[in-house]
């Protein structure tokens, strides 16, 4: 049992090739008891802000796992800053059991920090399939890993959270912007994870109390109406989604009803 949570694409293609059936995370969120049995039971998510988000802290916190094997694999675009060590942490502070934690190199679709563009000319440099192997043959090995933070790993997370531009500061203040480019076609709703986006009078409202800032509204808007308010981005003529997942595969992954 495997399960995901994907803004761009990223996370669900290393969850396709880990398990025939993963799970998507926002799909389960709504559920009011949440208990799982399986040999083995993973979680694929993204690195955001140097660490695991925190909707999925609280999918772990929150749920039941009964399994002889446990492991997290965190996708990131240019550096982890040791979360796989923050997380192992996290997981003994709640006083739940894992018994693997790695990481894998994609592209970095952090818009603010990255040209869309430059991170797909790199791309291949950086063997994804090669690093989803490696993984894959561990977790079938049922190995006993946590990737270690090395001490540029530590000095990395140590600039981040001392700097100006971290995700916390950034939802301090209305975090995106919605253009006249904006024709209410629903997109950016039907992606967003958290259930944050609404369509009022043909037009994307976005609701900040859920959101995990994963940008997902900005990369799958069709017309580019969607933009950081506050911070420039590097490329705003270029986002991003996996090659290899359908947009309407995020689309079932994440939309969900907001009451």
């Amino acid at each position: 049992m495997l399960f995901y949570f994907t803004a761009t694409g990223n996370c669900l293609y290393v969850a396709k090739q880990l398990d025939e059936n993963p799970v998507s995370i926002p799909q389960e969120l709504g559920k009011a008891s949440r208990h799982y049995k399986d040999d083995a039971i993973g979680i694929v998510c993204p690195v955001y802000g140097l660490d695991i988000p925190p909707v999925i802290k609280n999918f772990i916190r929150d749920s039941s796992f009964e399994t002889d094997y446990f492991y997290i694999v965190a996708t990131y675009g240019y550096h982890h800053g040791g979360c796989t060590e923050r997380a192992a942490a996290f997981l003994q502070d709640i006083g739940k059991k894992v018994d693997y934690i790695n990481t894998i190199i994609m592209v970095d679709n952090a818009l603010p920090g990255f040209d869309i563009e430059e991170q797909l000319r790199i791309d291949p440099e950086k063997k994804v399939d090669e690093h989803i192997a490696a993984v894959k043959a561990d977790i079938l090995a049922r190995k006993k890993f946590i990737q270690p933070a090395t001490e540029v790993d530590k000095e990395h997370y140590r600039t981040y959270i001392n700097g100006s531009m971290t995700v916390e500061t950034m939802m301090e203040s209305s975090l995106y912007q919605v253009t006249d480019k904006c024709v209410g076609c629903g997109i950016c709703s039907k992606v967003c994870p958290m259930g944050c986006i609404s369509i009022v009078q043909k037009r994307a409202v976005h609701h900040y109390t859920d959101c995990t800032c994963c940008m997902a509204c900005i990369h799958a808007c069709p017309q580019m109406a969607i933009h950081f308010a506050s911070v420039p981005e590097k490329n705003p003529n270029k986002h991003y989604r996996n090659p290899h997942i359908q947009l309407a595969e995020i689309i079932k992954a994440n939309q969900r009803n907001r009451e």
